[in-house]
């Protein structure tokens, strides 16, 4: 069974929770992409992940019940915020949010929940409020961020794949693939970070090393971008979000077979 929440009655959502269902929360943002994506880049790659998850699901014929939660479209996105359009939340409201929506969850009885994150701004508040329900609840929560999960690293170059942090050729990729009507290719471009000097001659500091850096957008080129966009197409964006799609397919069987715990 999949469904989405807010398309239910209460006596269905009752009925969708005695079977024990991985619940999935889409957590994106709504900030600066440069003149090339939209505002809504993170939210329609995160929400475009999950239908293509489900699909996946379903090609398989996996049993797992799948029910889908409204997304969280805006989130913490501190590092965009000297940029126009960006919209953010404190961290202690997007926590406090999070938070929320599984003590709803465990109100209704679900155990189960699969945060699927596609904006890196928002991990920190992420990993605070899945431990937090889980200790609450005793909720099993997956904290599953898209660029964090194994790339297909033949699709793309190896610098690409290090430094394409924001708007480069995957996102741009994805977007022409999951809403071609948003992209604006002409404005593509190779915005070329050559600030992270520790990782680019093997060393641990970097802005997502072994040693992390905290950084605002503007650390990364003038446009607060870093990728090269002109690499994508929306081939590559269909190969991308299949890719991501099975793994994340994985992460949710995984999530249902783990033993509840016993309180």
């Amino acid at each position: 069974m999949q469904a989405h929440w807010h398309d239910l009655s209460g006596p269905g959502l009752a009925t969708c929770a005695e079977r024990d269902p991985v619940a999935v929360l889409v957590l994106g943002a709504i900030e600066q992409h440069g003149a090339h994506l939209p505002l809504s880049t993170d939210l329609d790659i995160g929400l475009g992940l999950q239908e293509a998850m489900l699909q996946a699901l379903a090609s398989r014929h996996a049993t797992t019940d799948v029910l889908c939660l409204p997304a969280l479209a805006v989130g913490a996105s501190d590092e965009h915020i000297s940029f126009s359009g960006t919209l953010s939340l404190p961290a202690p409201l997007v926590i406090a949010t999070l938070e929320a929506y599984g003590d709803s969850l465990a109100r209704a009885g679900i155990k189960r929940l699969m945060l699927l994150n596609s904006h890196g701004g928002n991990k920190a508040v992420m990993d605070i409020a899945a431990l937090t329900l889980r200790r609450r609840h005793a909720m099993w929560v997956a904290k599953t961020t898209y660029t964090r999960l194994s790339p297909p690293v033949d699709l793309l170059p190896t610098n690409e794949w290090r430094h394409g942090l924001h708007g480069g050729a995957v996102e741009t990729a994805m977007m022409l693939h999951l809403a071609p009507e948003k992209v604006a290719m002409q404005h593509a471009g190779n915005f070329a970070f050559s600030g992270e000097r520790g990782t680019s001659q093997g060393g641990r500091l970097g802005l997502e090393g072994q040693a992390s850096l905290a950084w605002l957008a503007e650390d990364l080129t003038p446009e607060g971008l870093a990728g090269n966009a002109t690499l994508a197409s929306a081939e590559l964006g269909r190969r991308l979000v299949a890719h991501y799609a099975a793994a994340l397919a994985d992460v949710v069987v995984e999530l249902a077979s783990i033993r509840l715990p016993a309180r």
